[in-house]
């Protein structure tokens, strides 16, 4: 394609988010393209580690339109189911997808946008960002002072034990990625140490139902962004500490020192080989668990019954390392399961924080007059970043969206 094409709507991405919009604006007669830079579910296909499982049973996996229709409905999807089901998705909506096309900008063009990509240009009044949150794993700046002799190794990276050198491995972080990868390299026969900062504890299952059972019935997934207190400490929540399994097991700190892990507290520097560890371990686990039990008491009184089983506080060790020379205690790797970041480099529009991050209203792209965001983590609702919870986004997006080209 030479020429500038125009239309009234640019989708970047064709993850669940993208597809969903995707669906929401096909319903609405509104011509648009999905524009993505690998297949659908690239980052899915490429970007994670072989074990990997949706945290959310598959009862809650749909989207608008299409829901699953397996017969384990209280299992967890692999990734390559997922993929399966996203690009059933993809056809079953017939999504305008257009595969192995990089954005490569975003810019003003008088009152619209000029989308550059690597396969011609398009011209629009409305664009939605759905490229998820999960681009550019988190590194922080301390791993500069790691000895070059240690491997250092992020989720995006990572795909199964085998791949790592066979020393003692690191993981720092201890959210959903960080016990999940410490524990397959403990099943793997690995020593494993986990720096642990703050994290949200939260059992599979609880009185004999899923915990995402519970969460959906007290409403918690449908919490809305205008009303929470604090919304931006409600984005930067950790993933709960989950791992979707056949045999719906608990993944926690404990199973992990049950395993042999060990537990330091949160990696503060780093010096020479030495890496220092911060002293407040206890403290921290001691929150985590103090939130599960507020959490367990909501859903007692939900129920209204009585106090139900509650799990066994997080063993601490009664003086926890706080300096570990990696070198001479034969470390190889430290695996960052420290987050990811979303990345904006192919976005030419001032609508980006001192962080970097995106500036919102809900998905509404501030200082941009019909660019939005979809996929973010408490984007609209706390389900945001799920996949169940693209439909709603979309439909309240598309909304406005549909506002927008009407006044262009």
């Amino acid at each position: 394609m030479s020429a500038v094409e125009r239309i009234p709507v640019v989708i970047v991405g064709a993850g669940h988010s993208g597809l969903a919009m995707s669906r929401v604006l096909s319903e609405q007669s509104i011509e648009h393209v999905v524009l993505e830079r690998g297949d659908v579910a690239n980052t899915w296909k490429t970007e994670r580690w072989d074990s990997l499982r949706l945290l959310t049973p598959n009862w809650l996996t749909r989207l608008p339109g299409l829901e699953y229709e397996g017969d384990e409905p209280d299992g967890f999807m692999t990734v390559p189911e997922l993929v399966t089901f996203l690009e059933r998705y993809a056809d079953h909506v017939d999504a305008p997808v257009r595969t192995g096309v990089t954005v490569t900008s975003v810019s003003r063009a008088d009152d619209e946008y000029l989308v550059e990509t690597d396969a011609g240009t398009w011209q629009t009044p409305a664009v939605v960002l759905a490229t998820g949150p999960f681009n550019r794993p988190h590194v922080p700046a301390v791993s500069a002072e790691l000895p070059p002799r240690i491997d250092q190794v992020t989720p995006r990276d990572y795909k199964r034990p085998e791949l790592l050198r066979p020393g003692r491995v690191l993981v720092v972080g201890a959210s959903a990625t960080g016990l999940q990868l410490a524990d397959e390299l403990l099943r793997s026969g690995r020593e494993v140490t986990v720096a642990v900062g703050e994290h949200v504890r939260m059992p599979r299952t609880y009185r004999d139902r899923d915990i995402m059972w519970w969460l959906d019935q007290l409403g918690r997934h449908d919490e809305r962004y205008d009303e929470v207190d604090d919304l931006i400490r409600a984005r930067h929540v950790p993933s709960p500490q989950l791992v979707g399994t056949p045999d719906k097991a608990d993944l926690d700190l404990n199973a992990l020192t049950d395993r042999g892990a060990e537990l330091v507290g949160r990696l503060g520097a780093v010096n020479g080989s030495t890496a220092s560890f911060a002293g407040s371990l206890r403290n921290v686990c001691n929150l985590a668990d103090l939130k599960l039990k507020r959490l367990l008491k909501t859903i007692d009184q939900h129920a209204g019954l009585d106090e139900g089983p509650r799990p066994e506080p997080t063993r601490v060790a009664d003086a926890p390392r706080v300096l570990i020379d990696l070198v001479a205690d034969g470390y190889d790797t430290v695996l960052w399961a420290t987050g990811f970041r979303a990345d904006y480099s192919w976005l030419d529009l001032d609508v980006l924080d001192r962080k970097g991050e995106i500036r919102h209203d809900g998905g509404v792209v501030t200082g941009a007059p019909g660019v939005y965001r979809m996929g973010l983590n408490f984007l609209r609702r706390r389900k945001s970043s799920f996949i169940h919870g693209a439909e709603d986004d979309a439909r309240e997006l598309a909304g406005h969206l549909t506002a927008h080209l009407a006044l262009v």
